[in-house]
C-alpha cells in the first residue's frame, strides 16, 4: 500500500538536474523520484523548482508602513512637495495624521517645524527623508510628541526647543506617538508572489515591542514568511522567529568611541550572538574592523550590512574576520545617477561590490533594505546583473554577477544567506517554481517568473491544488 502525502509535484527541475518529482508532507520534503506515494498531484511541467527565496535584510513594519504613505520619490521643488502633500489632504479631516517619505533634502534643505507647518497647517505631518535616518515633524505633529525628556536624535534651536528634525529614534517616536502599527497582510502576500518565504528583519531597535508585533503577526498568518530577527541587547528568544544578530547601527556623524564599539561585541558573544554592523561608508566600516579586533576577532555569522563603499585594500581584511557581506546591488538603478555626481570617480569601482567580492573569497548574500530599496527580489537580480542607473549610466560592471549566482543568494539560509539551501529530504517544504525561461526577467523589468510558492508545504501563490 502506498502512502499518502500532502502533495506531490511531478515533473520539476531542481535547478542544474534532471527532472524529479517531490513528496511533501506535514510541511517537510519526505520523498523524491518516483517513489511509491499517493496523494494529490501537481504537474510542474518542466518548471524549475528552487528553494524559497529569503530577503536577507528588511524593515518589515517600516516597508508596510510606507505602502500607507504619501510618497515623495521624485520631487526636487518645494513646490511640487507642497503641491503633492496638500492634494493628498484634500479629503481628510483636519488633524488628520499625514505620513511621508523619500524626501530628498535637495528640494528645500531641511524644512524644521515651522516651515512644513506652512506646508500643512492643518494637519499633523511627519516627513521621513530619502535614507530612513531622519525624520521631520510639523508644529501639531511634535505637539504630540509632548515635553521631554527627549532622547539624543531629537534636534533644538538656539532657545532650546525642538525643531521638529529628529534622527534615528523610530522607536522612541512610535512610542511617543502610540500609533498602530500597520498590518502586514497586503505586504506578505505581495513578497509571496514573487517566490519570498523568509525575511531577516534588521531593524536596530527591535527589542521586545517589534518582537511581539511580529510574532503576533506571523502567529495570525497575517505574516505567512519565516521570520529573522536582528535587534539590540534586550532583543529577547521567541516562539515565531528565530532571534539573530545584534545589529550596530551607527552613523557618520554619530560615530562612538571605540573601546565602547568593542564593548558591545563583547556583550553579543556572551549572548551567543553574532553582530551585523550598518557600514555604508569606509569610516563606518573602518571602525567596526577595529572595534572586532579590540573585541577578540570575528566570529562565525558576523556581518556587514550594505557595504556601501568597499575599498579593494579592505578585502582580505573582511576575510580575515570570516564576515559576511549582506549588500543592496538594486541601489545602483534607484541611486546610482546621484552616486555619480556625488561620490569621487575614484570610489565608483567601491560602491555596491559583487564580483570582487565574491572572487576574493568572501561570503556575500543580498537583501533589499525596504522601505528604502525595492522589496521585489527580481529587481535586484536584474539591477545585479546590469549594474546600470535609472538613465543607463553603468556603474560597477565588473561587479555584474550572472543571475543565477545573484537567485543563488536569495536562497541561502537565515544564518548562512551566503550559502544557498538544498532541497532534501526533511528540510522545510519552503519552495518556488520558476518558468523555465526565468532569466528572461533580466531584459524585462515586467515578467515575474515565479510560478509557484510554497510554505510549510502550502501554497501561497500560484498554481497550488
Amino acid at each position: 500500500m502506498r502512502a499518502r502525502a500532502d502533495l506531490i509535484l511531478r515533473r520539476v527541475r531542481p535547478f542544474g538536474r534532471a527532472e524529479t518529482s517531490l513528496v511533501v508532507k506535514g510541511g517537510v520534503i519526505v520523498g523524491q523520484d518516483s517513489l511509491p506515494w499517493s496523494g494529490p498531484e501537481l504537474d510542474a511541467a518542466g518548471a524549475h523548482v528552487f528553494p524559497g527565496l529569503i530577503d536577507h535584510h528588511v524593515h518589515l513594519l517600516a516597508t508596510a508602513a510606507r505602502q500607507q504613505s504619501v510618497d515623495l520619490a521624485g520631487l526636487q521643488d518645494e513646490a511640487a512637495i507642497v503641491r503633492t502633500l496638500r492634494d493628498y489632504v484634500r479629503t481628510l479631516p483636519h488633524g488628520s495624521w499625514v505620513r511621508a517619505v523619500n524626501y530628498d533634502e535637495r528640494s528645500a534643505g531641511l524644512p524644521d517645524a515651522e516651515c512644513l507647518s506652512r506646508w500643512l497647517p492643518l494637519h499633523r505631518l511627519r516627513i521621513q527623508d530619502r535614507t530612513g535616518a531622519l525624520w521631520m515633524l510639523n508644529r501639531l505633529a511634535l505637539d504630540e510628541v509632548g515635553a521631554g525628556p527627549f532622547p539624543p536624535g531629537v534636534a533644538f534651536d538656539a532657545a532650546g526647543k525642538p525643531t521638529g528634525l529628529i534622527w534615528r529614534e523610530d522607536s522612541w517616536l512610535r512610542m511617543k506617538l502610540g500609533q498602530a502599527a500597520p498590518d502586514l497582510a497586503a505586504l506578505s502576500r505581495q513578497c509571496a508572489t514573487w517566490g519570498v518565504t523568509g525575511f531577516t528583519d534588521a531593524g536596530a531597535d527591535n527589542g521586545e515591542e517589534e518582537a511581539q508585533v511580529l510574532s503576533a503577526a506571523r502567529a495570525s498568518g497575517a505574516l505567512l514568511q519565516h521570520l529573522y530577527l536582528m535587534g539590540h541587547e534586550a532583543l529577547p528568544e521567541g516562539k515565531h522567529y528565530r532571534r539573530g544578530p545584534l545589529k550596530l547601527l551607527y552613523d557618520d556623524a554619530d560615530l562612538p568611541d571605540l573601546d565602547a564599539y568593542a564593548a558591545r561585541i563583547r556583550f553579543a558573544r556572551t549572548q551567543g550572538r553574532a553582530v551585523a554592523a550598518h557600514c555604508v561608508t569606509v569610516a563606518e566600516l573602518a571602525l567596526f574592523l577595529a572595534a572586532l579586533v579590540a573585541a577578540g576577532g570575528g566570529r562565525w555569522g558576523d556581518r556587514v550590512e550594505h557595504g556601501g563603499l568597499i575599498p579593494a585594500s579592505y578585502i582580505p581584511e573582511l576575510r580575515r574576520h570570516a564576515l559576511t557581506v549582506v549588500t543592496q546591488p538594486d541601489f545602483i538603478r534607484t541611486r546610482g545617477d546621484r552616486y555619480r555626481t556625488e561620490v569621487d570617480p575614484a570610489g565608483w569601482p567601491d560602491l555596491y561590490r559583487l564580483a570582487s567580492l565574491v572572487s576574493g573569497d568572501i561570503a556575500v548574500s543580498v537583501g533589499s533594505d525596504a522601505p528604502y530599496g525595492s522589496v521585489n527580489p527580481w529587481d535586484t537580480i536584474r539591477s545585479a546583473t546590469r549594474r546600470e542607473t535609472r538613465e543607463g549610466c553603468g556603474l560597477g560592471a565588473g561587479e555584474a554577477l550572472p543571475p543565477a549566482d545573484v537567485l543563488a543568494m536569495y536562497c541561502g539560509s537565515f544564518e548562512r544567506p551566503s550559502v544557498a539551501r538544498d532541497l532534501s529530504l526533511g528540510d522545510p517544504a519552503d519552495f518556488v517554481l520558476l518558468d523555465p525561461d526565468w532569466a528572461a526577467m533580466v531584459h524585462d523589468n515586467s515578467f515575474n517568473p515565479v510560478r509557484g510558492t510554497w510554505i510549510d508545504g502550502k501554497c501561497c501563490f500560484g498554481v497550488g491544488l
